[in-house]
């Protein structure tokens, strides 16, 4: 006896007995933030960002979203579901569009924030929620709500601060984006301090259209041009859909409308860039840095010119449906780089997989753990995509992207797509 009391004394002097902290596992927190109709290619003009999250954990080369489209795509995000089982196909409001089609499927009663609050997360949602989101309500699962309702500009609009109308005027500091960081920041504070995990859905506007930028990044990319890709203002479309086919070649007026338009976005994405690195300064500041996962992407892709389509999404080419997309967090390698194809079907999984909550069967997605912690083996080799446009049927398709740069379509009028992307 007198020696077991030893060994427990020598335990507790050396610190080795397991005190309740240690033998509980920490949950993870998630800070998810969505763009707003961002493509790849601008997170080249996101130097925070890529430094904070690309540098210091993964950046995905191969991210795609299965339909192109505002509200499809983020259903598919809180629903983990593509477009057919979501059964959100449009941003028009309707039975199958907007936040009416969203409700009208029951996917408020079921998705990533109602699992993770019975699960004992603290959620909240931060900014953009659905097309058609009037701001009188606060759905269900979310602990902290401050929604924006739908087609509000960045200054001089109301939000839903959960349950109470607020509004912002026209000073500096109304600017929308500013904002919602400042609200998820005092998000994580309260979630630290009552020592509870965490699930932040941040969703700013930049670099929606018109793509208003804060006052402080206004000229801060005077002149700068849109890209000019291979299929930038295409000269033969005649292997195109007839829908690209009737489009005439852009004008010198056109082109110059389109560089101003991306010198806007990219101006406005600066704000973003600030609210990643205050995000990740808060973590750091209230010692959470280290068991968060911070995820960057966007919703759908825009176009600039590419195949003489002047501006918009929805289209199953690259431009649409190619996606950024960070991920810092436990056990994510810094500066390490994925070419596998990823989907906004595997966010809803991932997160459930990490933080040890069940995944729910419908769930189309799979789980990035392994692709995050280096170890993946099998994994995806193509995916689905699909767009169903009930005031164009002509423009609805369904295709096949794989791995190896191959994409097939076609579009409900008959007519077909075959590319070698490499």
């Amino acid at each position: 006896a007198s020696a077991a009391l030893a060994i427990l004394l020598v335990s507790t002097i050396n610190g080795s007995t397991p005190t309740a902290a240690q033998t509980t596992p920490v949950k993870p927190n998630f800070v998810f933030i969505l763009t707003d109709d961002m493509r790849q290619d601008d997170l080249k003009y996101m130097p925070k960002t890529r430094d904070l999250l690309g540098a210091q954990g993964m950046q995905f080369t191969n991210a795609f979203v299965s339909n192109p489209l505002c509200c499809p795509s983020r259903a598919t995000i809180m629903r983990g579901q593509y477009a057919h089982n979501t059964g959100v196909w449009t941003n028009t409001p309707g039975p199958d569009g907007a936040w009416e089609g969203y409700k009208n499927h029951g996917n408020e009663q079921d998705n990533i924030a109602t699992r993770f609050h019975s699960a004992g997360y603290r959620t909240g949602l931060f900014g953009k929620y659905f097309n058609d989101y009037d701001g009188t309500t606060v759905p269900p699962g979310w602990d902290d709500w401050f929604g924006v309702p739908s087609g509000t500009g960045v200054f001089n609009y109301y939000v839903n601060d959960n349950g109470t109308q607020k509004f912002f005027g026209n000073s500096e500091s109304d600017y929308a984006t500013d904002v919602l960081s400042r609200e998820t920041q005092s998000f994580i504070d309260a979630s630290v301090v009552a020592n509870k995990p965490f699930l932040a859905y941040v969703a700013p506007k930049p670099p929606h259209e018109p793509a208003v930028p804060a006052p402080r990044h206004v000229n801060t990319f005077n002149g700068e041009k849109a890209p000019r890709l291979l299929s930038f203002n295409e000269i033969d479309v005649s292997d195109k859909p007839p829908s690209i086919k009737s489009l005439p070649v852009l004008s010198s007026t056109q082109i110059a409308e389109i560089d101003a338009h991306h010198e806007r976005r990219v101006e406005s994405l600066q704000s973003v860039d600030d609210l990643v690195e205050a995000v990740v300064n808060k973590l750091q500041n209230v010692g959470a840095l280290n068991t968060t996962y911070v995820v960057f992407t966007s919703d759908n892709g825009w176009h600039h010119g590419e195949h003489r389509i002047k501006s918009g999404k929805s289209k199953p080419y690259e431009e649409s449906i190619r996606m950024p997309l960070l991920v810092r967090g436990p056990g994510v390698q810094a500066g390490t780089t994925t070419d596998k194809l990823t989907l906004n079907t595997d966010f809803f999984p991932t997160f459930t997989d990490l933080a040890g909550v069940t995944t729910p069967e419908y769930v189309d997605g799979r789980s990035l753990r392994s692709v995050l912690e280096g170890n993946a083996t099998t994994w995806r080799t193509a995916f689905l995509l699909e767009r169903r446009d009930v005031q164009n049927s002509s423009a609805s398709f369904y295709g096949i992207r794989t791995s190896d740069g191959r994409k097939y379509i076609e579009y409900e009028g008959g007519f077909k797509e075959l590319y070698n992307l490499k």
